[in-house]
This record gives structure tokens, C-alpha cells and sequence, in this order.
């Protein structure tokens, strides 16, 4: 698809201002075309995959739309290059998949759906109603249980404006900064009270396992007692199943037509799952409930070993530097791993909230440094009172 070219409707030629947000616009619309065609490469679902491969189509007339308007302003069609982000989430697509990444990806449309709405070259074009319609699908898409909606719901809210919304990565990303930050801390207020260099070394190795169990047993409880909450909830819809099967239909049919079906189709579509009580069930307990039942929120021992490991990896950046170094150069050498650690971090975090990667980093890495800072001063404290 095309999006036409109104210049004539709002006249005026391209400032520098002007220039700067056609080249940002760009590049957004650049990352997110090449984004969706990653995703729907690696999605095994061929319902999604096509949802996004049209989204994809969408944002490439976008691409193609802002293009022209450099070339009318006298720039040079720029090279259409995916940034850092987009390569980096693209990448994780492809090795973990596209539901991976979904997430990261609604919540960056959410927080752009209205970023043509105030601008004139967009006036005029289905542009603004386009992004706003990503967001909703995106957000519907990244939801509990929105990977089983029907393929003509996604049909349904993407055809309105004419384009035919627990994240694993965050969870990771701050698990392993939880690791590093923690370890990093208690390895400098042990160096602060002068202990020898074999001590602190033990102290991480310590505070490193000790650590990453605590986040495993945490990890384990928190889903399991999910699992078990999400039993009792199937449990209690299959009582009601049986005892008000009338009651259960109302409600599936409301649930339909708050997805955009019209009344007659919500009922119909209702009245043919209320039908099967197994696959009543299993519907009721996902467009109702938000509840998967095929894994009730996941495995507890994998979330366990996930959280132990992504712990131990962060917390053994400050710890290395210490198995092969001894004295002062150890603990410069654990300060200097972990500040660069915490600046990855800081980027990493970046793909999250979409602000520029080397603030992200910085900020990551002032806090880091920040609480080293006062374990450390702690540490020389506790020197100064008991180490005679």
C-alpha cells in the first residue's frame, strides 16, 4: 500500500527543525517494517505471522512516504538501515522468537501512537489513525492469552483504519543487573574493611550463590503460588460451567462483541463453544480469565532456573576480575568490569523504554557506583571502629 503525497495541503518548505523530524520519523518507520518482517520470519503461528508481515507492509509505505519528503526537501534518499535497537531485537526474534520480543514491541507503539497526530505532513493521510490501530493491536496481541485470538478479530480492528498494545527480556535484563549491583556492592564494602583479597573473593562467591538462590526460591514461589491461584480459577469456571451454562454463554458473547463482532455473530460464536464443554472451558478460561491452561503461567522450576542463572551471570562480572588478580588491582579490576557491566545494562535497558542508549548507560552506571560507593564507605567504617 501507498500513502499519498499531500504537500500542497499544508505548503511551506522544509526547515532544519522540519528536516531533523523527517529523518527521526524515518528512522522509526525503518526499524519497525524491518522489526515486523523479523518477527513474522520467526513466528510459528501462520495466523500472527501474517498480522505481521501486514504490518510490515504498513510501515514500508510509512518508510516511503518520509522519503519523499527528503528527496522534495533537497536531501539525498537516505540508506534505509535498521538501528542498533531494531538489530539487537531483531536478532532476538530470530534466535528466541517473535513472542520474545512482542512485548517490547507494543509497549513502543503505545508510547508512539500519537506521534503524527500534531503533525501536518500527517494530515490528511490514514498515518495517525494507522499507528494508533498498531498500538490497540499490538497491546490486544501482547495481553494474557492474545496470542489465541481469533485471526478475524486481528482482521476486524486492523481493517477499521485501513492497515488492510511479565516481559522475559526485562525480567532477564534486571535480573542480571540485581547480580551485578549486588555482588558488586558487597565485594567494595568488603575491599573498604581492608580484608585480605582471598576474603573477598570468598564474600562474592558467597554473596554470588547466595544471591542467586534467594532469586531462584523467590522466582519459584511467586509462580507456583500463580499456578496454583490460576487452578483454583479454572476450577471455580468449570463449577459455573456446569451449574449456568446460560450465564457462561452471556458472558462469552459479551466478551465477542467488546472485540468487535456484531451481536448476532458474538451469540452465534458463543453458543457453538458453550456447545463443547472442554472447549468452553478452555475458551472461557482464556478470553475471561486471561489464563492459558495448556501451562497456568509457566513452569515454576524453569522460572527458577532462569532467575538463578541470569543472577549468576551478572554477579559474576565483579567476581572474575578477583580469581586472577590479587591486592588493590583486584578490586580496581572488580570496580572497572562492573562499571563497564552496568553501562551494558543501562544500553540494554534502552530497548525498553526507547530513551538514547548511552543515557541509559550512564544512569545504570552512576547507580551502580553509587551504591558501591556507600558499602564501600560503609566498609571503611567498620574498619575504622573494629580494626584497631
Amino acid at each position: 500500500m501507498s500513502i499519498p503525497d499531500d504537500s500542497a495541503a499544508w505548503g511551506g518548505r522544509a526547515n532544519p527543525d522540519d528536516l531533523r523530524r523527517y529523518r527521526r520519523n524515518l528512522q522509526s518507520e525503518v526499524d519497525s517494517a524491518a522489526l515486523y518482517r523479523a518477527m513474522a520470519d520467526h513466528e510459528p503461528q501462520p495466523e500472527l505471522a501474517d498480522v505481521y508481515r501486514r504490518l510490515a507492509q504498513v510501515e514500508e509505505a510509512h518508510v516511503e512516504f518520509w522519503c519523499r519528503r527528503l528527496v522534495k526537501a533537497g536531501v539525498q534518499r537516505p540508506p534505509l538501515l535498521p538501528s542498533w535497537r531494531a538489530r539487537v531485537l531483531m536478532a532476538l526474534a530470530r534466535r528466541l522468537g517473535a513472542k520474545t520480543v512482542l512485548p517490547v514491541v507494543a509497549a513502543q507503539e503505545s508510547q508512539d501512537r500519537a506521534t503524527y497526530d500534531a503533525q501536518r505532513e500527517a494530515s490528511g493521510t490514514q498515518m495517525p489513525a494507522q499507528e494508533r490501530s498498531h498500538a490497540r493491536l499490538l497491546a490486544r496481541l501482547a495481553s494474557p492469552g492474545g496470542a489465541t485470538w481469533d485471526g478475524g478479530a486481528y482482521a476486524r480492528l486492523e481493517g477499521r483504519h485501513g492497515a488492510g498494545g511479565g516481559n522475559a527480556l526485562r525480567a532477564a535484563v534486571l535480573g542480571a543487573n540485581d547480580g551485578l549491583v549486588s555482588t558488586f556492592s558487597l565485594v567494595m564494602g568488603v575491599a573498604g574493611a581492608q580484608f585480605e583479597s582471598s576474603t573477598v573473593l570468598a564474600t562474592g562467591l558467597a554473596g554470588m550463590l547466595a544471591g542467586a538462590c534467594s532469586m531462584a526460591m523467590g522466582e519459584w514461589v511467586s509462580v507456583q503460588s500463580s499456578r496454583e491461584m490460576y487452578a483454583r480459577q479454572i476450577a471455580a469456571e468449570a463449577d459455573e460451567l456446569a451449574e449456568v451454562p446460560a450465564e457462561e454463554q452471556a458472558e462469552l458473547a459479551l466478551i465477542y462483541r467488546a472485540k468487535g463482532f456484531e451481536a448476532a455473530e458474538a451469540e452465534a460464536i458463543a453458543a457453538r463453544v458453550i456447545a463443547d464443554k472442554d472447549t468452553a472451558l478452555d475458551t472461557l478460561a482464556r478470553e475471561e480469565l486471561g489464563i492459558n491452561p495448556d501451562d497456568l503461567g509457566g513452569s515454576a522450576g524453569n522460572a527458577a532456573a532462569a532467575s538463578f542463572v541470569v543472577f549468576l551471570v551478572g554477579a559474576l562480572v565483579p567476581v572474575l576480575p578477583l580469581f586472577y588478580l590479587d591486592g588493590q588491582a583486584a578490586i580496581v579490576g572488580s570496580a572497572v568490569a562492573s562499571a563497564l557491566g552496568l553501562f551494558a545494562i543501562g544500553a540494554g535497558i534502552s530497548l525498553f523504554t526507547g530513551r538514547h542508549a548511552a543515557w541509559s548507560g550512564l544512569r545504570q552506571l552512576a547507580i551502580g557506583l553509587a551504591a558501591a560507593a556507600v558499602t564501600y564507605g560503609a566498609g571503611r567504617g567498620l574498619e575504622g571502629m573494629f580494626g584497631g
